[in-house]
């Protein structure tokens, strides 16, 4: 791979071209994943090597085939596009290997199947130009054509997904799903891209988002494809995988404040019921109550502790970045906090069993009353498992910090 010493571009008469470009360099590449696609490829190549002629830029058209076998290669060859043959399947793993054969400073990527306008090239290399580091195409802003995108994707899915990505990362893209979009090439390695299929659209996004990259968005058209056959997307299939992408990459969505609202509700069900029983609009909240309070309260801590140990690790492999907030808890969250912590709930739990067994010894160990007895036992037990998970919840998290304390060593 070509490596830059100046992101600048050169602004002299002609076509632009990268600052330090080798005998192999280019300014952009465009990027097309292919599975047979021979409908509609021919029109998008001649399409993209227009755009590049136009915008007066040294570029390449890549096809990133993942295996077809009606032609699309040859096709592909002919109209003067670099075909890179990408084994692993899936869009994602096809768009990967496209962009680690590019060799421009900027990587254009967009569908093959004609529903993409490759002339709008221009607008995405302004903005990069300008600093950016990824651009957003918008379709919303841009228009979409009659029978371009189905009622359910335009007014619901993608909307709806694209809000719960600003929700969950806080990136201000109007249009996650759009696929064509470009990107600076040295923004590749801290991207860090994973997911092999549809998904790594979205992950795209919101690793740019997390890491902090600079975001901007242009419109973009959508126009209905030039294939016979139905699209490679599965509107229910694809639409749960991205879903599955936003809660495992966000699991303080999906474990830390479900598994804090239960903390609290056990907490405060627990208190209201433990002096006596509670009766509200008629109902009577004993010690039943109590018992599933409490069950909450260990449920809800053992959801914090995993939404931690899972954003931890993530940290760890590279999948997120490292955060102000995940450096602190490794600070704050230490094996010896742990065993302390997990310790004094640990002896709460023995004072409370100990007081349980007089009562009990009381009775000559026969009859107990057993609403009082159970409102020392269920704290008891609760603490006990707490203090349990506290301590191997340490241990495991000091495991994987052990990666940092090499590095800093």
């Amino acid at each position: 791979m070509n490596t830059y010493t100046d992101d600048r571009v050169s602004e002299a008469s002609g076509p632009r071209v990268a600052a330090d470009a080798g005998p192999q360099a280019c300014v952009v590449s465009i990027v097309m994943p292919c599975l047979n696609e021979a409908e509609s490829l021919g029109p998008c190549v001649k399409a993209a090597l227009a755009a590049i002629e136009k915008a007066g830029v040294e570029g390449e058209v890549i096809v990133a085939d993942n295996g077809s076998t009606d032609g699309s290669v040859e096709i592909a060859e002919s109209l003067g596009a670099r075909v890179a043959h990408i084994g692993a399947r899936g869009y994602g793993s096809a768009l990967q290997g496209g962009f680690a054969a590019a060799r421009g400073r900027y990587i254009l990527m967009g569908d093959a199947d004609g529903s993409y306008d490759f002339g709008h090239l221009q607008r995405f290399l302004d903005e990069l130009d300008a600093g950016a580091e990824l651009v957003m195409g918008n379709r919303f802003k841009g228009g979409i054509a009659p029978g371009a995108m189905p009622p359910l994707h335009k007014y619901f899915g993608n909307p709806g997904l694209s809000w719960m990505g600003r929700l969950f990362f806080g990136a201000e893209v109007g249009d996650f799903y759009c696929g064509l979009r470009a990107f600076r090439r040295d923004a590749l390695p801290m991207l860090n891209l994973q997911s092999p299929g549809m998904e790594l659209g979205v992950e795209m996004v919101a690793k740019a988002a997390l890491y902090g990259l600079k975001v901007s968005e242009v419109p973009t058209t959508l126009s209905p494809d030039l294939r016979s056959r139905p699209p490679h997307l599965r509107t229910w299939r694809d639409g749960w995988r991205t879903l599955r992408f936003f809660l495992l990459y966000s699991p303080r969505w999906l474990f830390f404040y479900p598994g804090l609202i239960l903390i609290l509700l056990g907490l405060g069900l627990s208190i209201a019921v433990l002096p006596g029983p509670l009766h509200v609009f008629g109902a009577r909240l004993d010690v039943h109550t109590l018992l599933y309070a409490g069950a909450a309260v260990v449920v809800g801590f053992q959801a914090v502790v995993f939404a931690v140990l899972a954003r931890v690790y993530a940290e760890a492999e590279g999948f997120l970045p490292d955060t102000p907030l995940v450096r602190r808890a490794r600070r704050t969250f230490t094996l010896e906090t742990g065993i302390l912590v997990g310790g004094v709930l640990l002896l709460a739990s023995a004072i409370l069993s100990v007081i349980a067994f007089v009562r009990w010894s009381n009775s000559s160990f026969h009859h107990l009353n057993y609403p009082a007895t159970l409102r020392i036992a269920i704290p008891a037990a609760v603490a006990l498992m707490l203090g349990v998970q506290t301590i191997l919840s340490s241990f495991f998290l000091s495991v994987l910090g052990i990666k940092h304390h090499s590095a800093a060593d």
